[in-house]
């Protein structure tokens, strides 16, 4: 049985939270070409505004984060990441369920890149109903 525990992320964690989202990047084929140094940063300066990054922890082991904007209505659930060797184990599911009930809510947003067809697939299995599509033009 999965017993997450669900612990707001503190200064000590920036080296883990980048590394995290290094890891979500390099998953989710995103375009983003910051380094792990770089990333750190840009998390220090989310978590000095209206963001804060939770942990999700297992018996003291790392499972995953995820990084809330708390100044939105509804509150927008950015970064949402389920370490490599923690998923399709019911851990995704579980840290999603903990979070909301951790932050008592069950309205929340979420972008999800389109060419992510199992995160589509999770977030529809959860609940989530597809709103908008987010266009870009590249040069």
């Amino acid at each position: 049985m999965i017993n997450l525990t669900v612990t707001a992320a503190s200064g000590d964690d920036f080296d883990l939270l980048a590394e995290l989202n290094r890891q979500l990047i390099e998953d989710e084929k995103h375009d983003n070409p910051m380094n792990t140094e770089q990333l750190k940063e840009r998390m220090k300066l989310f978590l000095e505004g209206e963001y804060r990054a939770y942990l999700f922890t297992e018996s003291g082991e790392v499972k995953g984060y995820a990084l809330v904007h708390h100044g939105r209505n509804p509150l927008y659930l950015r970064q949402f990441f389920i370490c490599r060797n923690s998923r399709r184990q019911g851990f995704g599911r579980a840290a999603f369920t903990t979070l909301a009930a951790f932050l008592g809510t069950g309205r929340l947003d979420i972008d999800v890149l389109y060419w992510n067809e199992r995160a589509r697939s999770f977030w529809k299995s959860l609940g989530f109903k597809e709103r908008s599509i987010h266009m870009r033009l590249e040069p």
